[in-house]
């Protein structure tokens, strides 16, 4: 398979460093909640950039009531072939329960593995979420701030994520954020996340690329997210 574009390596890379385990699809800046106690859910996803297109498939379950574990997959098409791409294991807890009237708190730590042929393949990271409401549940801000460590090459980064929600109709809300790492350029992007059956079944849609550098490297996804309700305890 061809070289795939850097910019579209880079930032599909850096989403699984701060994966989408939740402040639900479509944000790549996580939010301060888990799954529910004894339930799953199933986050995919398709991000098309010019030429290349990403799939994604992120399963998790909350087995013990404060322990979220969650693994991700996917498969980039480029050039008219497929190859493998990344694939991540996570662990999240709460902290300190978000509320409509409080702010949350959450950790997360796990490990990305890159395909063959990308040069230091394994990552470590961190990240704390931490979720305000400013009015209630109907507009929210989530704040990141972590560290990812590239073995091999023994680089050490600092990660960091902003990201508001807006309930802009019941089953509608409209989300922006920006995102990135020490030492990197930083990507935005903007979408829409639709009920369509509340607490179980989810779409989304966002467009996203560097913050700067015109039209190279932006990117569109679709979505959908899958809830099951608790059976696990």
């Amino acid at each position: 398979m061809k070289r795939l574009d850097r910019t579209f390596l880079g930032a599909a890379a850096f989403a699984a460093l701060l994966p989408a385990a939740q402040a639900a699809r479509p944000l790549t800046t996580d939010d301060a909640g888990i799954v529910e106690a004894g339930a799953c859910q199933l986050e995919t996803w398709v991000q098309h950039q010019r030429g290349q297109t990403a799939y994604w498939a992120v399963p998790a379950c909350n087995p013990t009531g404060n322990l979220e574990l969650g693994v991700g997959a996917s498969r980039v098409r480029a050039d008219g072939a497929t190859a493998g791409g990344d694939a991540q294991l996570q662990a999240k807890t709460v902290l300190r329960p978000l509320s409509a009237e409080d702010w949350g708190l959450a950790l997360a730590v796990g490990a990305v593995r890159h395909p063959a042929g990308t040069p230091h393949r394994n990552d470590l990271y961190l990240n704390l979420p931490l979720s305000v409401p400013l009015a209630g549940e109907s507009l929210l801000m989530h704040l990141n701030a972590g560290w990812v460590r590239t073995q091999g090459a023994g680089e050490n980064r600092r990660t960091w994520g902003l990201a508001g929600e807006w309930r802009a109709f019941e089953r509608t809300t409209l989300l922006a954020e920006s995102f990135g790492q020490s030492g990197g350029k930083p990507f935005v992007q903007a979408g829409l996340r639709h009920t369509l059956v509340p607490d179980r079944v989810q779409l989304d849609f966002t467009v996203g690329g560097p913050a700067r550098g015109g039209s190279a490297g932006r990117w569109v996804s679709f979505g959908l997210r899958l809830m099951t309700p608790a059976f696990l305890q």
